[in-house]
């Protein structure tokens, strides 16, 4: 009797989905592309280390939503800390560069054997798109970046991207991976960016605050900046932080593209998200 109602309520939710998502798409702004940008603290546990069990979650909505003609671009951080998974207290290089190099290098085949495993077990193919900077200039490099997407898109193939960290110069390397993303969802023409963290989107204090409200939608003009504070990061941890997903986020909204921050480690989060349901914090013009 238990399993029943399982399924049944498992059922109702996704009828509620598709119920929200037909609502957006009478409104003439179907969901058809998203970008999702995966951050290094979604991903790893309390001791820093890959969780698999997460990568499946979300996989399986990623999943999920292929099966409804809604196509993602993952945008996933984790190959420098899974690099120094495999280093370890191993590596002679001193200088933070060539360290960071050097992890992400090992680390880039370990997170996309993670990913082709879990996405085999759904049916489904992905592939990797690595890029630096310079890739999204105007003329041949970007042209050969639209190419690349827009044939693995039609082919069914899940891309999934990541800053070539092992061949960046600093003039042409990205901030962090949520510049990456927005540059990636301009490129492709993307419905929705979402920028998943390891909060629940942005507060008007510290997220630890009880007296500390989410801000569930606000515009690209208006002024929470004074909201975020500064945090200190490891060396493999990823760059960017909350400052930076409002920056980006507000930027890519200007750009008539809806982006939300939210929390990448709660059940559902990214079909809640495109399916209309209030979660995060949500910016647009």
């Amino acid at each position: 009797m238990q399993h029943s109602a399982g399924r049944r309520n498992w059922g109702n939710r996704q009828k509620e989905r598709r119920l929200r998502m037909d609502r957006q798409s009478s409104t003439g702004s179907p969901i058809r592309r998203v970008v999702i940008k995966i951050g290094t603290h979604v991903i790893t546990n309390k001791d820093n280390r890959i969780s698999g069990k997460i990568l499946s979650k979300l996989v399986e909505q990623i999943a999920y939503l292929y099966e409804h003609d809604i196509h993602a671009v993952l945008v996933s951080s984790g190959s420098v800390i899974a690099g120094k998974e495999v280093m370890g207290d191993q590596l002679k290089a001193t200088d933070k560069i060539t360290r960071r190099q050097v992890f992400s290098a090992v680390g880039q085949p370990r997170m996309m054997r993670h990913y082709y495993n879990l996405f085999h077990h759904h049916g489904m193919r992905c592939a990797q798109v690595l890029a630096t900077k310079r890739d999204f200039d105007l003329g041949k490099h970007r042209d050969n970046m639209v190419n690349c997407y827009e044939g693995l898109l039609a082919e069914g193939v899940i891309p999934i991207a990541n800053e070539d960290d092992a061949v960046s110069l600093s003039m042409s390397t990205f901030t962090d991976n949520d510049e990456l993303a927005s540059l990636v969802a301009e490129l492709i023409h993307a419905d929705m960016l979402i920028l998943l963290t390891d909060t629940d989107g942005l507060f008007n204090g510290h997220p630890d605050d009880v007296e500390s409200e989410l801000i569930p939608h606000l515009n690209v003009d208006d002024e929470v900046e004074q909201y975020v504070k500064q945090s200190n990061k490891g060396e493999a941890e990823g760059r960017g932080g909350m400052a930076s997903k409002l920056r980006v986020a507000k930027e890519t909204a200007r750009r008539n593209i809806p982006t939300f921050i939210a929390n990448g480690k709660k059940d559902n989060i990214i079909t809640d998200i495109v399916y209309g349901k209030t979660t995060g914090t949500k910016i647009t013009r």
